[in-house]
């Protein structure tokens, strides 16, 4: 059972796939911060991320992987787990900005596909459903509005103890990421002709966990 959640950045779908994933016990896959932790490679690197050639050789060398323990994900890049180094903005730009690399999306594809073929994973990212995972037995696109995604990322730093950005520069942010992320040639942030729309606005994270389980056959919210 492999159920496939795609939608924009600040939708919510790390959150929800994670609590999905333990309600159903199955592996949850963050496809996101593959590409992060990806992004994060490059940025260490000093990569321009409009150099394909240099990413491509970026992406061959890469050894980026997903490791359980004690039912915690963990992000390794190469043998360093990274997990609390891809989660601020200056990644994120730049996860976004890679991901539309053939090369890099082939590396990481290649290994989420893997990881599905071995187990039931709740998988989430921006093609799970239309390229990653096709034929997905429930597909769901959780989306937000970006006013709502940016004053969710906002209370992310505030929540922190960290300085955050203007709203209206969030604002700004998530807008400029949706229109690279549905506009660009290599896997598009689209959704699944099959796959059941949910706006989380307004709804509680519960709420929208038990949305997706009542998609799932014999499955309870």
């Amino acid at each position: 059972m492999n159920i496939a959640i795609d939608g924009p950045a600040g939708a919510g779908k790390s959150t929800i796939a994670r609590k999905a994933a333990a309600k159903l016990g199955s592996v949850y896959v963050d496809t996101g911060a593959m590409y992060r932790a990806m992004a994060l490679l490059v940025i260490r690197e000093g990569i321009d991320p409009e150099d394909q050639e240099a990413l491509e050789a970026c992406a061959a060398k890469a050894e980026i992987s997903i490791e359980y323990r004690d039912g915690e994900q963990h992000i390794l890049l190469g043998a360093e787990d990274v997990g609390g180094l891809i989660r601020n903005e200056d990644v994120s730009r730049m996860a976004s900005r890679i991901s539309a690399n053939a090369a890099v999306r082939r590396k990481l594809v290649s290994l989420q596909q893997e990881l599905a073929k071995r187990t039931d994973v709740v998988m989430d990212g921006r093609d799970i459903g239309t390229v990653v995972l096709p034929d997905a037995e429930v597909k769901v696109y959780l989306t937000a509005s970006s006013r709502i995604r940016a004053e969710r990322r906002r209370k992310e730093y505030l929540d922190k103890g960290e300085e955050a950005p203007e709203l209206s520069e969030l604002i700004r942010d998530i807008e400029e990421r949706d229109f690279r992320d549905m506009h660009r040639e290599e896997s598009p942030l689209k959704r699944a002709e099959d796959a059941v729309l949910i706006d989380s606005s307004f709804m509680t994270i519960e709420e929208v966990a038990d949305a997706i389980l009542s998609l799932v056959p014999g499955e309870e919210a």
